[in-house]
């Protein structure tokens, strides 16, 4: 979509609210048309199947109006260019979910022969068993950030990391890691900072993840996963997409793109209750440690003395669920849930302890959503009390909350 844009930068407040929708008023529109259609007609077979060659050659987006939709879809490629804009990446190509965007990734390396991933932990967890099970045929080494100049070999094809990680909150450095990977391509998951807060290929990353379902819908009532990278590894990942069938619905590509829009807005507003919130939490006699992102962001965790299912039980105003990025708090133990599915040892040597709840900040106030966690901390015992965890009884120093 090339829309003559000015080559005048716009702050990020106001991409978000106009990237991908420059051409409404040409149209005569003003909230941007939800094409639903599966197929498209065409009554020059030779043409059609000409430019079918060209995709299957390319990869390429098509000139005119679509085929079918599992090739392209209208308002789909609005939110694809929208947030790539936002990243500041050449372009972006929509999936289904988070983990068939990282699943497209994977394919697409492994397409060239490169199966060789290296990752540093923590990651979500699902990430971590997709890529630690082997189920794409993929093998990965899991190093820590200094050893991934090491850890690379020639067949190579991606160094992953999640920064902020989740669900420590652990900070990488993005500039220096993308050094370390020389010619391999960097992912960076930011799906925690959102473009808000960090833009990975600013600080050398090529290929940026989204579980959009997050922050990107932001209300907790569409699905969806996004890569932003340059062209000519779109065109792999279009490719990909069209033969495993992974394609981002159109409904939720329009309210994934009507997301974008407060974006902004959203993050700031409930970072600002978080950082309020760490505050009150380093100093509470009943937390044992708390983690919080020197970037900021409405993602804290901590770890409690007490038994955290009883935090979980006992929380009436915040939401116990999986998930996270919504308008509304939710909290959630990932020993139990997200990171379930990582091997125990895996999970500790990675800093998730049984003791950690992970809790996403939404828009509520802050005092209210004090008052409801202060009462779940101080809630009794649902059952018998474990012993805490070796190293967790006593309070750690957390970086002072930054101000956004």
């Amino acid at each position: 979509m090339d829309h003559g844009l000015s080559v005048t930068p716009r702050a990020l407040a106001t991409e978000a609210v106009h990237a991908g929708r420059e051409d409404l008023a040409g149209l005569g529109v003003h909230a941007p048309p939800l094409d639903l259609s599966t197929t498209y007609p065409s009554y020059d077979a030779r043409a059609e199947a000409a430019r079918i060659d060209e995709f299957a050659t390319t990869g390429a987006r098509l000139d005119g109006p679509p085929v079918y939709a599992r090739l392209d879809n209208p308002t789909v490629a609005r939110f694809e260019e929208a947030l790539a804009r936002l990243e500041g990446a050449e372009a972006g190509v929509a999936f289904a979910s988070g983990m068939a965007a990282l699943t497209a990734v994977l394919l697409a390396r492994a397409s060239q022969g490169l199966r060789h991933v290296v990752a540093v932990r923590p990651l979500y967890g699902c990430s971590d068993h997709l890529l630690d099970a082997g189920l794409l045929g993929t093998e990965v080494t899991w190093t820590d950030p200094a050893g991934i100049a090491d850890a690379i070999r020639p067949d190579t094809g991606l160094v992953m990391v999640e920064s902020p990680a989740n669900p420590t909150l652990a900070e990488a450095d993005i500039r220096a890691i993308a050094h370390s990977c020389g010619s391999v391509p960097l992912l960076v998951d930011n799906t925690f900072a959102t473009p808000v807060l960090q833009r990975p290929v600013e600080l050398g990353a090529r290929i940026v993840l989204h579980s959009a379902t997050k922050y990107l819908g932001g209300h907790g009532d569409v699905m969806g996963g996004i890569v932003a990278c340059d062209e000519e590894f779109a065109r792999t990942l279009r490719q990909v997409r069209f033969a495993t069938g992974g394609v981002l619905h159109p409904l939720a590509g329009y309210l994934l793109l009507r997301g974008l829009s407060t974006l902004p807005v959203r993050v700031r507003a409930a970072s600002s209750s978080a950082a309020e919130l760490v505050r009150r939490l380093a100093t509470d006699p009943r937390i044992a440690r708390v983690h919080y992102p020197r970037i900021g962001g409405a993602m804290i965790a901590f770890e409690v003395y007490g038994d955290p299912h009883d935090v979980i039980a006992g929380v009436r105003l915040i939401t116990p669920a999986v998930s996270l990025g919504s308008v509304d708090t939710l909290i959630q133990h990932p020993a139990s849930i997200s990171h379930r599915i990582v091997a125990e040892g895996d999970r500790r040597s990675a800093g998730v302890s049984d003791r950690l709840l992970r809790m996403s900040v939404g828009l509520e106030d802050v005092e209210d959503l004090w008052r409801d966690l202060t009462q779940a901390l101080s809630a009794p015992p649902a059952g018998p009390l474990r012993a805490a965890a070796p190293g967790s009884d006593r309070p750690v120093a957390v970086p002072g909350p930054v101000a956004r």
